[in-house]
């Protein structure tokens, strides 16, 4: 089943490369969506694709990158809404 998931990383993920390994971790298990920096120093994903797959990404991003430290990932589910044919780095 295809859902929708919207997750805030929090810990040291600016200026860290998180937002290109987020990107190429859901790239490489064929989801689409968009990651960005917030203004209050945590990264936001919103990634649309098969609920294991999902699962996955949610996995990795608690791993994080090399340089990375995460402290926590909140997470909401959701149904599918169909508005991204990719993934993407939002540059704010």
């Amino acid at each position: 089943m295809h859902r929708r998931v919207d997750c805030t990383v929090t810990g040291r993920v600016q200026m860290v490369m998180y937002r290109d390994f987020a990107a190429r971790t859901a790239r490489k298990l064929g989801l689409v969506g968009e990651v960005w920096n917030e203004r209050d120093g945590t990264v936001r994903i919103i990634a649309e694709g098969e609920e294991g797959l999902l699962n996955k990404l949610i996995i990795a991003l608690k791993k994080g990158s090399v340089l990375a430290r995460v402290d926590a990932v909140d997470t909401i589910w959701g149904d599918t809404q169909g508005s991204y044919e990719e993934f993407n780095i939002r540059y704010e």
